[in-house]
């Protein structure tokens, strides 16, 4: 007896979850997207369009221009140095070591932690006593969080701490899908651990890379719960975010159709951002 073939297409099993994500996530970001180009102040119904007002306000205005370079200076250096961190802690752990398994978890432990807590957490790590935290620690006297030209970067530092055993899992996934004979092949050639990694691992690491140059791209772009934790933007500007100026606008000044526009420009410039990392990191992998 021949079996019946399945009519049923498989797109049909992920409907459900696809008209649920439509209804709690697009419908309301499509028609938020409206709010952009009025002037609501998010209470009420009183609201009057004003065409791209809200759009040249946002090219004049300081504050907002100044949180666009600090969201990309904590972008590329939350990208670089966590996924730096993250291979190399892959990298450590993946060794034959017998503590291993331990220290996956201990250093995947903060991932898990709320970026709030995470940001309280260094709060005391950053107290500018010079006899406590980080300062006493290191022998040295620097307001991390209240030297305007230091804060950003602690803020960086804060979020690498956090998320570096993310990246660490995903570089491990690849690692363990290099075939060891290949290694062994190397190491009858005469490669040293250097080469091995250079022309063996590496390029079989791709599709780990793009996955977690992405995932911290895109992380950086919207960062908000750290820095509004930690510093609430400041001192003075020094940690404004896109996404804390976009809340600050919202909920403190009550300019809700302006704080839209902010926030529709944030993502159209991440969904951009990111296609283009998939497109230069896809055709990487492809060539690697």
């Amino acid at each position: 007896m021949k079996r019946a073939r399945l009519t049923t297409p498989p797109w049909l099993f992920a409907a459900p979850a696809l008209v649920v994500y439509a209804v709690v996530v697009l419908y309301p970001a499509a028609g938020g997207v409206v709010y952009a180009f009025t002037d609501w102040s998010g209470i009420g119904q009183d609201m009057s369009f004003v065409g791209l007002d809200n759009f040249a306000t946002l090219l004049g205005d300081d504050q907002a221009t100044g949180s666009i370079g600090n969201t990309l200076l904590l972008t590329v250096a939350i990208m670089i140095v966590q996924n730096g961190v993250g291979l190399l802690l892959a990298l450590g752990v993946n060794a034959r070591l017998k503590s291993r398994a331990l220290l996956r978890v201990i250093f995947f432990a903060p991932v898990v932690v709320s970026p709030v807590m995470v940001a309280f957490l260094w709060k005391y790590v950053y107290n500018p006593d010079p006899s406590a935290g980080l300062n006493g620690l290191l022998g040295l006297h620097v307001d991390w969080l209240g030297d305007p030209s230091v804060a950003l970067w602690s803020i960086a530092g804060m979020v690498v701490w956090q998320y570096a055993g993310y990246s660490m899992v995903i570089f491990l996934a690849g690692l363990e899908g290099v075939p060891k004979e290949l290694h062994e092949a190397a190491m009858i050639d005469g490669a040293g651990t250097f080469q091995r990694f250079r022309y063996v691992t590496w390029p079989l690491l791709a599709p780990a890379v793009t996955i977690n140059l992405m995932l911290s791209t895109i992380g950086g772009l919207k960062l908000f719960d750290q820095v509004f934790a930690a510093t609430n933007g400041g001192p003075g500007y020094a940690t404004e975010t896109l996404s804390t100026v976009l809340y600050k606008q919202a909920f403190v000044f009550g300019k809700f159709g302006y704080s839209t526009a902010i926030a529709l420009v944030l993502a159209l410039f991440v969904a951009a951002v990111s296609l283009v990392q998939v497109y230069y990191l896809r055709s990487r992998e492809v060539t690697a």
